[in-house]
């Protein structure tokens, strides 16, 4: 996997050493030419860049982040992934929006996205970035799928670990990313945003292994990576002996 250039913390965090670190970054809008008009205003939202330790270096736009010319040139940025279960130990997965530029139509679990640049969002130590990534999740939950703050209070997401993982999307968008794992037991009302949620479904770990034999459905890399590796085993300790995997120090490279 390719690494990013580590910044010493007493460098400040600037346009210019950013622009610096990656000279030749691809900063034009013609890629996004025919795409769904707000999936493109979206594309404006600002991620963390970080270095390969999780240190945030600067930001840039989450579609400078996604770019495939860009990422093999080492930039890489915080993400989060929820997985929300209900009062039957299932799991919610979501299908995203036709509309969506990257991984379109792709089944995942329940919501994937960025903390953003912004206050609240951030964070250099851990407990901070931990603290950002739950105040992101929330957002983005009741903006995809309707769920609303007073469902999923932030103090209930329990943090289990980082993973630093790198995937195309297709020849033009990928992923490269240190994606914080949020586990979250809730019962929820559902209103999908239909712009980046095609269709939603609970299914037990036993539904989701079927699903996977399916040939006719798509997942999304990192969701299919997770599940590969950690995901059942958490799982089967939702209820009892979760906490052994919670609160991971180091970042787990895939």
């Amino acid at each position: 996997m390719s690494t990013t250039t580590t910044v010493t913390q007493a460098e400040p965090i600037t346009a210019q050493s950013i622009l610096r670190l990656f000279p030749d970054i691809d900063t034009s809008s013609a890629e996004l030419d025919g795409h769904d008009a707000e999936q493109i205003r979206l594309m404006d939202e600002v991620c963390i860049v970080l270095d390969e330790n999780d240190k945030p270096i600067g930001n840039f736009s989450k579609k400078i982040c996604h770019l495939m010319t860009n990422i093999d040139k080492g930039l890489l940025h915080r993400a989060f992934s929820v997985f929300l279960f209900n009062d039957k130990n299932e799991l919610l997965l979501q299908q995203r929006a036709t509309e969506k530029i990257t991984f379109p139509d792709m089944w995942t679990n329940t919501c994937c996205s960025h903390p953003l640049g912004i206050p609240g969002e951030t964070g250099v130590e851990l407990e901070e970035s931990v603290a950002g990534v739950k105040n992101a999740a929330v957002r983005k939950l009741e903006h995809e799928l309707g769920i609303k703050a007073s469902q999923v209070p932030i103090e209930n997401f329990k943090f289990l670990t980082r993973i630093h993982y790198k995937a195309p999307s297709d020849g033009k968008w990928g992923e490269h990313e240190i994606d914080y794992i949020l586990f979250i037991k809730a019962n929820v009302d559902l209103e999908p945003n239909l712009n980046e949620v095609r269709d939603t479904c609970y299914v037990s770990a036993d539904g989701l292994r079927s699903m996977f034999e399916d040939p006719s459905l798509k997942f999304t890399p990192w969701f299919k990576l997770i599940c590969n590796s950690l995901l059942f085993e958490w799982w089967e300790h939702l209820d009892s002996g979760l906490e052994k995997y919670m609160n991971e120090q180091e970042i787990r490279r895939m």
